[in-house]
């Protein structure tokens, strides 16, 4: 494992849970662009803050005012909030007035949203970046693909998780997964209108991350060869970042004729475009069925690592 302290650019990580500590180990397994400087829980016995000790990296369970506090905090660039979305509220502000980039992986959605694979370079100045949630890394760079096509009137997604991937913070923001998700839907993939659901599947052997993407899209002539054409690049890119993304069929395609859509209150004529999902984890931290977790830290490893390359802090 490559020495904590060696060249790159310092990170901390709020939040010693399942998703900080799979971030952690990513840090320092995967990137030759950061350095993992602090470990930053609220539980003393916390297994992440304890492994974060086992590989010398620096810790405190005060939270982000222990993290100020520590001796190497000066040194610190980019602090991870793998929290909750009402605590990085106050994290933000602090990380803030310090002048650290804060990448979020709350849905806070304070910061712009970012989804590395499309819309990445557009905020490389933000102070506050944020990763949307683990549903919409996995389904927005669909959307995207689709709408840059063709017109996409309505987006809905469905990612299904495993109940045992997902800890108090994930449950503790349903109604943030949500809005954030339906909210970038729109606003990242260009759908006129999005909606987001998720399903925590309590199964047991534990199931691999799912999503199903519907796109309508509101031209009936539109070139189903190229949306097929443009969501199988759009895999590739994702595969870039998350090994474990792909499409487990192809493309499927529906007519529409004059159909009311409720939520866009008017009729559409047009297709119905549907993709079908899988994220297997990198296993990593946690096993391999977790590709929720897996797919927002690798996400979140991916934004803080182009930002610090384009602001000059790493050499290209």
């Amino acid at each position: 494992m490559r020495p904590t302290g060696s060249g790159g650019v310092g990170v901390a990580i709020l939040g010693s849970g399942n998703i900080g500590t799979d971030l952690m180990i990513k840090v320092m397994r995967l990137s030759k662009t950061l350095r993992m400087d602090a470990m930053v829980g609220v539980d003393p016995a916390s297994d992440g803050l304890a492994r974060a000790r086992r590989m010398k990296v620096a810790t405190t369970y005060e939270g982000i005012d222990g993290l100020v506090a520590l001796p190497g905090f000066a040194d610190i660039k980019v602090i991870f909030d793998a929290t909750s979305a009402k605590a990085h509220v106050r994290n933000a502000e602090i990380a803030a007035a310090h002048g650290k980039l804060m990448v979020d992986l709350t849905p806070a959605a304070m910061g712009p949203f970012v989804v590395p694979a499309v819309n990445l370079d557009e905020h490389l100045a933000a102070p506050d970046v944020n990763m949307v949630t683990c549903g919409g890394q996995a389904t927005i760079p669909i959307v995207a693909a689709v709408s840059r096509v063709g017109p996409v009137a309505y987006g809905e997604i469905v990612a299904s998780i495993s109940s045992k991937s997902a800890g108090p913070g994930t449950r503790a923001n349903i109604d943030e997964f949500t809005e954030t998700t339906g909210a970038a839907i729109s606003v990242v993939g260009g759908a006129e209108v999005g909606k987001a659901i998720i399903v925590l599947n309590p199964a047991d052997p534990p199931i691999v991350m799912r999503d199903t993407v519907f796109c309508l899209v509101e031209d009936p002539e539109v070139d189903q060869a190229k949306i097929a054409a443009s969501v199988r690049q759009m895999v590739e890119t994702v595969q870039g970042y998350v090994p474990g993304y792909q499409l487990k069929q192809e493309v499927q395609f529906d007519s529409l004729v004059d159909t009311l859509v409720p939520v866009l209150g008017r009729r559409v004529t047009g297709v119905k475009v549907s993709v079908f999902l899988e994220v297997l984890g990198a296993g990593h931290y946690l096993p391999d069925y977790a590709g929720n977790l897996d797919i927002m830290t690798s996400a979140a490893l991916r934004t803080a690592e182009r930002i610090a390359e384009l602001r000059g802090w790493v050499s290209i």
